[in-house]
């Protein structure tokens, strides 16, 4: 992509996230023919095209035009919402989107303008004008808008052309325009390439106030304000407005709405580096904690505890701001869905749930692939044909759940089918076929099921456009191990499968409990602690080899973290076990000494011991030592299995 202004850089930037909106507002339309929406549509294709004209992506904005012009006619109860028109104005956006990676015009953009696609898209535009299902023009209250509108002085140097967005806002309904010059000094001190205007605009018009923002969206810098005008019917100005001198107003105060300014667009290599910034501040933080333990002062004391609680205020607030909500990668996957289900045949009902569940950003951003693969496995594999359905007693038209929750320290992602399920015969036979197993084997159904992520497995008959290469679920564990995460499959023949994600909440910071086993000192996360108790020695040395603890009236199974690390035993006649939660069941970890609390930054691995089992990644302690992070999941899954074939030998 070629070098962008930052004017036009923050353009490609709103235009993504206006074509974001769009196919969701298109996909809501196809579901509910609703005024609004068709309002919302043309808006988002009017702001695209006079933004495309304003930043040097005028064969852009010429294309957008017909489509424009298309919804303006449905806004008008010329043209009906149909089927074909929202196909094709999705694949438009699609092509929107292709134009804004071009970066402006060039020969890129004219090859892409004049290619065979986007002239068929033409095409097809103008066959889809005469069908469909008529809907009712939106007819709305006119009100008053006051409209005051400063340009930065630089504004001209970046590009803006306030007379454009003028003439745009005036197209809204019926304006009286006033032009304050006062600030134009005299012609010898004049700069040409600076803005000295500013308007007054009385606007009446039946539009919303978003509209009217719509306008000034990329006037960022501006001194805007928008606010209604109470009780006015029309939009006729007063005396003093109607000079056409320049004239001295004074503005009504700014009425609080959200709006672009209330926001910071900050790149996310900004966000890492404050960061990682932060994290060495917590591990320096550690180090003078220790040094205050160690010189018993207590002005010193106070001074760190002051300094503890900043630095903890500090890293909630930097981490709430990576947090977003998981409905931005969820909404994406409508359109997936959709097009998948039309290109097999199939009906299909995508629900979601959970989608304001928050996830680091770094998370977020490698979860869409691994999401797209089991989704369009669910779709290919799982859910039948509508026929078949219906011959097995199912409705004909499928479901498809996509869940996100909270637990402790993890987010737990669902995508659940109500298709025919797992064929466990078939993917044994596969698993033999493939050496991955032999014939003899005594496998359970789970493990089987686990099977599917296995690189290059597939039990598809015939490659296709959509599975067969065995590629997807491989990806997709490749890309949840990394993220220190686990996979779970459960799947009921005739009924449907669950696959469920657990990853963690962040990659960055969190609350550890410091604990040592022998000589070495490793950190649980503190959000998969339930409770701590005394050990005692006798269940370690039962001949039964029996692992379970009895905490109050439950049964927890154990693992002695001594086994699990390989270290070697210490001589502590009291331990401890720390009771953790994880993946929905309760373990107990037993350690030689729990030696307190502390802010854990979280290190990878490097690619020499990134194959150690156990271990989630590495931090720095106040001494400069370094300690291991548990890997809670896997420790309790080891646990549960060891548990399970003692029951088994039984």
């Amino acid at each position: 992509m070629v070098d962008l202004s930052p004017a036009v850089t923050a353009y490609v930037q709103e235009s993504r996230d206006i074509l974001e909106g769009l196919e969701e507002a298109l996909l809501d339309l196809e579901k509910r023919p609703d005024p609004e929406t068709v309002d919302a549509v043309f808006r988002s294709l009017h702001t695209l095209k006079g933004g495309g004209a304003m930043f040097g992506f005028r064969l852009m904005a010429g294309f957008i035009h017909h489509f424009e012009d298309a919804f303006d006619r449905v806004r008008s109860g010329d043209l009906a919402i149909s089927p074909k028109l929202i196909n094709v104005v999705l694949k438009a956006r699609d092509q929107m989107m292709a134009m804004l990676d071009c970066g402006g015009d060039g020969p890129e953009t004219a090859a892409l303008v004049t290619s065979a696609p986007l002239v068929a898209l033409l095409t097809e535009l103008d066959a889809a004008l005469d069908n469909g299902v008529p809907l009712t023009p939106l007819v709305a209250p006119t009100r008053l808008w006051h409209i005051s509108f400063r340009p930065a002085a630089t504004a001209l140097q970046n590009g803006m052309r306030p007379d454009r967005l003028i003439e745009e806002l005036v197209a809204l309904g019926q304006a009286v325009v006033t032009i304050n010059a006062e600030d134009v000094p005299p012609l010898d001190s004049f700069d040409p390439s600076v803005s000295y205007l500013a308007w007054q605009v009385a606007l009446t018009t039946a539009q919303p106030r978003s509209a009217l923002e719509a306008v000034f969206i990329f006037a960022d810098d501006a001194d805007l304000d928008i606010h209604e005008v109470e009780g006015e019917a029309s939009g006729s100005p007063q005396p003093d407005q109607r000079e056409d001198k320049p004239t001295e107003t004074v503005a009504a105060p700014p009425q609080k709405h959200d709006t672009a300014g209330d926001s910071v667009r900050v790149s996310s290599a900004k966000l890492d580096e404050i960061l990682d910034q932060l994290g060495e501040l917590v591990i320096a933080q550690a180090r003078l904690r220790q040094i205050s333990n160690s010189i018993d002062e207590p002005a010193l004391e106070g001074l760190v505890e002051e300094v503890e609680r900043l630095v903890t205020g500090l890293r909630d607030a930097t981490l709430s701001v990576r947090m977003l909500p998981i409905e931005m990668v969820f909404g994406k996957f409508r359109r997936v869905v959709r097009d998948l289900s039309a290109e097999l045949g199939k009906e299909i009902e995508l629900e979601t749930q959970g989608g304001d569940t928050e996830i680091d950003k770094n998370v977020l951003d490698r979860l869409s692939e691994p999401l797209v693969h089991m989704i369009r496995n669910s779709i290919d594999h799982g859910i039948e044909l509508p026929q078949e359905r219906s011959a097995s007693g199912k409705p004909a038209k499928g479901r498809l759940r996509l869940s996100a929750r909270q637990e402790a320290g993890e987010i737990l992602i669902s995508i659940e089918d109500d298709g025919k399920g797992l064929d466990a015969e078939a993917i044994r036979k596969k698993a033999v076929d493939r050496g991955l197993i032999s014939t003899e084997d005594e496998i359970s159904t789970a493990e089987l099921h686990k099977l599917i992520f296995a690189p290059g497995f597939s039990t598809a008959a015939t490659v296709s456009s959509v599975s067969g290469r065995g590629v997807g679920m491989d990806a997709v564990l490749t890309t949840v191990s990394a993220l220190r995460g686990s996979v779970d499959v459960k799947s009921y023949p005739g009924q449907g499968t669950r696959v469920t994600l657990r990853l963690p909440l962040t990659l960055a910071i969190i609350d550890g409990l410091l604990v040592r086993v022998g000589a070495a000192s490793y950190v649980i996360p503190l959000a998969s602690v339930e409770e701590c108790v005394e050990f005692d020695s006798i269940e370690h040395g039962r001949e039964s080899g029996r692992t379970m603890l009895q905490i109050r009236e439950h049964l927890v199974p154990f693992i002695d973290l001594i086994d699990a690390f390989d270290d070697l035993p210490g001589h502590e006649q009291r331990r401890r076990v720390v009771i953790v939660k994880a993946e929905g069941v309760r373990v107990g970890l037993v350690v030689d000494d729990i030696l307190g609390q502390n802010q854990t930054v979280i290190k990878s691995l490097g690619p020499y011991h990134g194959g150690l089992e156990g271990f989630a990644g590495a931090t720095i302690l106040g001494n400069g030592s370094v300690a291991l992070i548990a890997d809670v999941g896997l420790l309790a899954r080891r646990a549960w299995a060891a548990q399970e074939h003692l029951r088994n030998a039984a």
